[in-house]
């Protein structure tokens, strides 16, 4: 299993989360980012820097993932891409995206971003908070644990 994290708008408070998840199963682990982002020095960690522009490095993740493997981000999009390639996806607040219930996520995005292209206004999401945050860890551990156990 290979773990990616979609670098951009990566939370700080998740970063010692993943970093400790890491090293303790010794996850090959691709920081993907159009920026530089430290998630902390290790020789599991590689930190990949893609030009700017929309959609590169989630496309650079969509290639580089496969079947089982596991992804980091926020975007809806790109983790319809990476669960049709049989990977798992973990949103920065916990919510795990699979073949179960991406597209579901992703239909309600869409139609969100309609709402606010058609000039309604809408309420945008909660700071980020520290339930988020363990939400986050107790999901990450539990499909870390399941994968290793």
């Amino acid at each position: 299993m290979k773990f990616f994290i979609d670098g951009d708008a990566f939370p700080n408070l998740l970063k010692p989360i993943v970093f400790k998840a890491i090293e303790k199963y010794h996850l090959e682990t691709y920081v993907i980012a159009n920026k530089k982002i430290n998630i902390g020095e290790s020789k599991n960690i590689h930190y990949l820097i893609v030009d700017e522009g929309l959609d590169k490095a989630d496309d650079l993740i969509v290639t580089m993932a496969n079947e089982n493997d596991f992804v980091i981000t926020a975007d809806i999009p790109l983790a319809d891409r990476v669960v049709s390639k049989g990977a798992l996806a973990l949103d920065h607040r916990g919510t795990l995206f699979d073949e179960n219930n991406i597209k579901g996520h992703l239909a309600t995005r869409n139609l969100m971003q309609e709402i606010r292209e058609s000039g309604e206004l809408t309420r945008g999401p909660a700071p980020f908070s520290k339930k988020d945050t363990h939400n986050f860890a107790t999901q990450l551990n539990n499909v870390l644990y399941k994968r290793f156990q």
